[in-house]
């Protein structure tokens, strides 16, 4: 559903950029195509400091990361997610019987569109990978368990093992809610890699009316009674422009990886979550 979205704003975004230009109004085209990068730079200049005992972010290092997240935002948004949300979402071999899988789980206003690149890579390593695309877009988080958990026992009908669960910006709160509801039922728990998840909530949410958006205000009761998995690494960047302050993806009791110079959707391309899903992959 949202790919239908975000292929009408990219049209939108392009084609009134060109009727502008045409016009002869190029002023007004310029500020149309610019409007994203120079929000991305507003948010980058404002950032809450990560916590007191975190360091913060320099100014350079919050330029590169607002240099990296334009590309990126550029490809997902404007590529990736719009036009290509029906990559295959699911690789799985006859051969994949003793390998792990790996689930791909994206964020909000996401679609497995997100993991393109990382979906060429897995099939290309022949790592059976599911990634889904959660819905309802902005209803309630819980309503993604189900799906997951059949996600889960596919990867593991298919390979005989528990899969790695790689979990962007909210899916990572989503496959804590699966496991809420769907944990009981296996013997083994999932490792979860979570990039840029806001485990202890963002101060961003507040600006969204959406369901997802509320349950992930800061101090909501849903978080709060959210448990934590028992295997879980948590990669953050005290420039993420989203999980506002960062140190919030920091889950208590999980392992925290801090990735410097990388805005909320590069986590995604930062070499530190691929390094992290090879050595999920070989133990």
């Amino acid at each position: 559903m949202n790919a239908a979205w975000q292929r009408l704003w990219s049209l939108l975004r392009l084609g009134g950029a060109i009727a502008l230009f045409a016009r002869g109004e190029p002023a007004w085209a310029l500020a149309l195509l610019l409007a994203t990068p120079l929000g991305l730079l507003l948010l980058f200049l404002t950032l809450v400091p990560p916590g007191p005992a975190q360091r913060r972010a320099s100014l350079a290092q919050r330029l590169r990361a607002w240099a990296r997240e334009c590309l990126v935002n550029e490809r997902v948004f404007g590529l990736d997610q719009p036009w290509r949300a029906g990559v295959q979402g699911a690789a799985l071999a006859a051969s994949a019987a003793g390998r792990k899988g790996v689930l791909l789980l994206h964020g909000s206003c996401c679609n497995r569109g997100l993991w393109r690149p990382w979906i060429a890579r897995l099939q290309g390593a022949g790592v059976p990978v599911v990634a889904l695309t959660l819905e309802p877009a902005f209803g309630s988080i819980d309503a993604y368990a189900d799906p997951i958990e059949a996600a889960v026992r596919q990867l593991h009908a298919a390979t005989g093992q528990m899969p790695v669960i790689v979990a962007h910006s909210m899916g990572g709160l989503a496959a804590r809610a699966w496991w809420r509801t769907h944990g009981a039922h296996h013997t083994q728990a999932p490792r979860l890699i979570s990039l840029g998840t806001p485990h202890l909530g963002t101060h961003i949410a507040a600006f969204s009316p959406a369901t997802n958006a509320r349950q992930m205000r800061c101090g909501s009761n849903w978080l709060a009674q959210l448990p934590p998995m028992p295997d879980v690494d948590c990669l953050w960047s005290p420039c993420d422009q989203i999980v506002q302050p960062a140190a919030n993806a920091c889950l208590p009791g999980a392992r925290l990886h801090r990735v410097d110079a990388t805005g909320h959707l590069a986590l995604i391309d930062s070499p530190e979550a691929w390094a992290l899903l090879q050595r999920a992959l070989l133990n």
